[in-house]
């Protein structure tokens, strides 16, 4: 298996929860599931460690990395300014074909909604927040983007919303694609702003202090 696709699968547990934050890493264990190495089991922990998701022990294996409420609130602040940015450089970059792709997944979100399916509708939301973030053109910032991203993935998508949140943020959605689709750059960075906001602030109301 490629490195970094041992590094990929490993992240994917800790991001679900599979690996339980605090948890130490059960290196035998994924050592026989990936079948692989101690070896280059260590180097994608190392990895991990610089990216946030792990706690390297020394002499004493790694843990999953907790995140603090003051942790969820810096990302989600450092996550508002990157996808504001990337928001304002997708309307002057993006193609018919990446606007259309968005807008049928923001079709799909409102059919999720008005199911009441939370999994689905949170598969689209990243979707659509991932794809904006690339329809900028921009390869540092989406590289930023994806690493702040995938600390605080189980808080944004996996927080339990209020109904009155939820269809606000549907509401908020519907926004984006407007502003992407009259290319309002500056308009979209504001909504891109204030919906990541939104979000920080009902992951906090969770009490999630120890992601």
């Amino acid at each position: 298996m490629l490195h970094d696709e041992v590094v990929a699968r490993i992240r994917d547990q800790l991001i679900e929860g599979r690996i339980a934050p605090g948890a130490r890493i059960p290196e035998r264990e994924l050592c026989q599931t990936l079948d692989i190495s101690r070896t280059p089991l260590r180097e994608a922990l190392k990895v991990l460690a610089a990216e946030g998701h792990v706690v390297l022990l020394p002499n004493r294996g790694a843990r999953a990395a907790k995140l603090t409420l003051a942790d969820v609130r810096d990302l989600f602040e450092v996550s508002a300014a990157l996808e504001s940015a990337g928001g304002e450089l997708a309307c002057q970059r993006i193609t018919d074909a990446e606007l259309a792709f968005i807008a049928a997944r923001h079709a799909e979100m409102e059919a999720h909604y008005t199911a009441r399916d939370m999994r689905a509708y949170y598969a689209c939301n990243r979707a659509i927040h991932e794809a904006i973030m690339r329809a900028s053109g921009n390869a540092v910032l989406i590289g930023i983007y994806e690493s702040v991203s995938a600390r605080i993935r189980r808080a944004r998508y996996v927080a339990p919303m209020t109904e009155p949140h939820w269809r606000s943020a549907l509401q908020e959605h519907a926004a984006m694609l407007n502003a992407l689709e009259r290319r309002d750059g500056p308009m979209l960075a504001m909504i891109l702003k204030t919906h990541l906001r939104h979000k920080g602030s009902e992951v906090e109301r969770a009490g999630f202090a120890t992601l």
